[in-house]
């Protein structure tokens, strides 16, 4: 007697034929995993580790030095939100994070050093302690020790 579901009466491994449209499926499957995969790995770390200021370019110091004095900053979107939405950095209420823009040498724009700072527990992004550096624009963040 034949297994179920077999036809021919032959025993073992069965073989689906699969057209084109199945392959096509079988491709978007994989594709989707893929992406999915990759989306995954960007929230995982949301930081890649901390450093102290001494270990900070000289130019973010002195942007930290100037988030801790309240400005003034030259640039025009120095204070201005920064959404998170990469979801790199802890998730809070919009508007808890703010950007500033560390200069680039030789740069001819605001290049794509930030500190992003929160405004912690008092609301206050001068004295919170809660600073983010990133060389990279956005891509990695580092926790600033202070």
């Amino acid at each position: 007697m034949a297994p179920l579901g077999c036809q021919s009466g032959e025993r073992g491994a069965h073989r689906r034929e699969t057209g084109p449209s199945g392959v096509l499926f079988a491709l978007l499957c994989v594709l989707c995993v893929f992406a999915l995969s990759l989306s995954a790995c960007a929230r995982e770390a949301p930081t890649s580790g901390d450093v102290g200021v001494a270990e900070l370019p000289a130019e973010a110091r002195q942007t930290l030095a100037l988030i801790h004095a309240g400005g003034p900053f030259p640039y025009r979107k120095d204070g201005a939100t920064f959404g998170n939405f990469e979801k790199r950095l802890p998730e809070r209420p919009r508007g808890y994070y703010r950007e500033f823009t560390v200069p680039t040498p030789g740069s001819t724009d605001r290049g794509a050093r930030r500190i992003v700072a929160g405004e912690g527990a008092g609301g206050d992004v001068r004295t919170s302690g809660e600073y983010y550096y990133t060389g990279d624009h956005y891509r990695t963040f580092r926790r600033i020790r202070q």
